[in-house]
């Protein structure tokens, strides 16, 4: 949270350094370091402080680790002597290591036959690299198989009543792990994604698996700050009786970039973004 001053707290900091803020939260964050001094010379020493304890913390393990040249050279010395014997010999011969370097000799062979069998299932998968979990970040709409919608019972007044941190709120981190594992994204950063409702709460949406997504920030054009925009949109609509509810959540579901050109009234995004006004605002959440 920010300070009475508007400072970041040092909590924010020590999160934001090791990347534990919600992605709303980051993006505050991010945005408020880029025009504090203050901030960003404190963010400067916690994150020096870190590194000076990484540092110290390597260079005490690293004296405890036994010296590799004289393994490493009796390795090599054997292997050039297995390479002159018979061939019928080599491989009884490779078994008769002793000590350290038949240890490194059995690393380095099932390094070798890992990354074979590895190579052998990638080529038969028929699947390049970049269609691994690479492909999904490209893509503006959820898996309809995976998140089709999720609503519970709720009245207009309800919804219409809720305050606007319900209505944006954000997902809890072990939800936001689950929903990574299920959409196969390993080592997600919070920058490029934010865990979104597919239809928002202040359109009646829950916090249910079949209801979230990883939906990318990084999107050339349909990306998450753009949906914030039509979430807000739509629960204004709905609040002002220009929407049914029943509509407007059918209508983010089946195809949110649809539903945006249809309320906007456009075949491309505004060009002012609400998200950057919530993101100065001097009332965070």
């Amino acid at each position: 949270m920010l300070s009475e001053e508007l400072h970041l707290s040092d909590q924010d900091l020590l999160m934001a350094a090791d990347g534990e803020l919600s992605t709303r939260r980051s993006e505050q964050v991010r945005v408020h370091l880029a025009g504090c001094w203050d901030c960003r010379a404190r963010m400067a020493a916690v994150e020096g402080t870190i590194a000076d304890f990484a540092r110290a913390h390597r260079q005490v393990l690293d004296s405890q680790l036994p010296p590799v040249a004289g393994p490493r050279a009796l390795l090599r010395a054997q292997l050039a002597e297995l390479a002159a014997q018979p061939k019928a010999a080599t491989w009884r011969r490779f078994f008769q290591f002793t000590g350290a370097a038949r240890a490194v000799a059995y690393v380095c062979l099932a390094a070798c036959v890992a990354l074979a069998a590895g190579l052998l299932l990638f080529r038969h998968s028929g699947v390049s690299q970049t269609n691994l979990p690479v492909a999904f970040e490209g893509n503006a709409v959820p898996d309809h198989n995976l998140t089709p919608g999720a609503t519970r019972r709720i009245a207009i007044s309800d919804v219409c009543a809720m305050p606007h941190e319900e209505v944006i709120r954000d997902v809890p981190t072990s939800v936001r792990q689950e929903v990574f594992q299920e959409y196969g994204i390993a080592n997600a950063r919070a920058k490029d994604y934010e865990i979104d409702f597919l239809i928002a709460p202040g359109l009646g949406g829950v916090e249910d698996i079949h209801n979230l997504w990883p939906e990318p920030y990084t999107s050339p054009m349909w990306n998450a700050h753009v949906k914030d925009d039509l979430e807000e949109h739509l629960h204004q609509m709905v609040c002002a009786g220009k929407v049914d509810l029943s509509t407007a959540q059918n209508d983010i579901a089946t195809n949110w970039i649809a539903a945006y050109k249809k309320y906007f009234h456009t075949d491309k995004p505004l060009a002012e973004r609400s998200y950057l006004l919530f993101a100065i605002s001097p009332h965070p959440l």
